[in-house]
């Protein structure tokens, strides 16, 4: 008898969740690095900002008119709030020879790794000429010994901490992915809700929500004017196109692939020669392409391509910006990514208000958002803090917990120590 177990488990120490790969894992904590790629956008400009906002399907003129940001309290156009993603010089302290070791390789390897949950705080807005750093580091892990997902799990959270050319910092991006052992996780049943051809029916459904869509922009709302169980009106993003995918990553930038195409591509292709695999016609095609390509999605096990992440959590700041117009301001969103949105499918953003306070910050409002999709089903469900005007005072900025960018780090370590 050989070292697979019946059940398929995996060879020797592969792809096996041990104590000691977590431990090996936690001693990385704290440790910052940069993104592994050139970001898309060095520096906010009107032409950046614009096409991310029409890559999601947004043409709220705060992002997208300079001349209509000139009349805002904020003098001149700004980006939406996840133009951050297409951002970010790295420029975290260069790393000794001992932690260059200590970074090496996957203490987990051979373990799935799945993207649980991505929020943000956004604490200053980003305007044209404003350019950002960014650092990350594993702030926690987290071990949970009964997961339904899959029995024993661990969450590896990162944190990506922004700031500007002044040196404010400007937002933080957390995610979570889940690591688990694929053989655990194949073993639950997979149940697909793919996308069917659409009525005329549906499609009218889908226009009429389109032309019903409202940007609030200068028609301030008023913390006062809120009420705790009120519905924001719902918008709609769909049937999503292997063109839309196109459009986005025009805004976005390629994030997982280093950018560039033919010869670029090439002397990325020849130092990172694992980013890259045969296509049907034996050609060297970026990893990423099951987004967009349904045979290299078969391949890894997924019926059909689908969207991303970045692209749902963008869909729930276009709602929220929406609604609370250009006088408000979108704080804190976290979502969770439960189930695959696929070609074809429609996303349908939803959210309901949960809870109204005045603090020291300002007026507080806090709202449950979701995605569903055109079968109704939650795809991904999330929640938001936005902070609205009063009727006697406008809106105060945010603060981070503290300024230092160090010291910020050693904040989110400590919020996710799991003692």
């Amino acid at each position: 008898m050989n070292d697979v177990a019946e059940q398929g488990k995996p060879k020797g120490g592969y792809g096996i969740l041990t104590d000691e790969g977590i431990e090996r894992l936690k001693k990385r904590i704290g440790i910052q690095v940069n993104r592994a790629t050139v970001p898309h956008n060095f520096e906010v400009t009107w032409d950046g900002s614009r096409h991310f906002a029409n890559g999601y399907g947004d043409d709220n003129p705060l992002w997208c008119d300079p001349e209509y940001g000139k009349k805002t309290r904020w003098g001149g156009l700004i980006a939406p709030p996840n133009f951050l993603y297409t951002m970010g010089e790295g420029d975290a302290p260069p790393l000794s020879a001992e932690t260059k070791a200590l970074l090496k390789g996957d203490p987990l390897v051979g373990l799935g790794s799945y993207q649980a949950v991505m929020e943000f705080e956004y604490w200053r807005p980003l305007k044209v000429g404003d350019r950002l750093k960014e650092r990350n580091a594993l702030i926690g892990v987290q071990v949970n010994d009964n997961s339904k997902f899959s029995g024993r799990t661990v969450a590896e959270i990162k944190g990506f901490i922004y700031r500007n050319q002044n040196e404010e910092l400007t937002a933080i991006r957390r995610g979570t992915w889940i690591r688990a052992e694929r053989h655990a996780s194949a073993e639950r049943k997979k149940e697909y809700e793919l996308p069917s051809p659409y009525t005329p029916e549906q499609l009218a459904e889908i226009d009429a929500a389109y032309e019903a869509e409202t940007i609030r922009g200068a028609d301030t709302l008023y913390f006062e004017d809120v009420t705790v169980g009120q519905s924001i009106p719902t918008i709609v993003r769909g049937p999503l196109r292997r063109s839309d995918i196109v459009v986005w990553h025009v805004g976005w930038g390629m994030q997982l692939t280093p950018p560039g195409a033919f010869k670029v591509s090439y002397k990325t292709r020849r130092k990172v020669p694992g980013l890259f695999t045969p296509n049907a016609l034996n050609v060297p095609d970026t990893v990423q392409r099951l987004h967009w390509e349904k045979e290299w999605a078969n391949q890894l096990g997924i019926p059909i391509s689908y969207d991303y992440g970045g692209l749902r959590e963008t869909f729930l700041t276009n709602i929220l910006t929406n609604w609370i117009g250009d006088e408000g301001w979108l704080w804190k969103l976290s979502c969770q990514h439960r189930k695959f949105v696929y070609e074809g499918d429609t996303y349908w953003m939803k959210g309901k208000v949960t809870d109204k306070k005045l603090t020291e910050v300002g007026g507080e409002v806090s709202l449950d958002v979701w995605v569903e999709n055109q079968h109704g089903t939650i795809t991904s469900p999330g929640n938001a803090v936005v902070l609205l005007p009063t009727r006697q005072a406008p809106v105060t900025l945010p603060k981070p917990a503290v300024s230092e960018i160090d010291a910020m780090f050693a904040h989110e370590v400590a919020r996710y120590r799991q003692d």
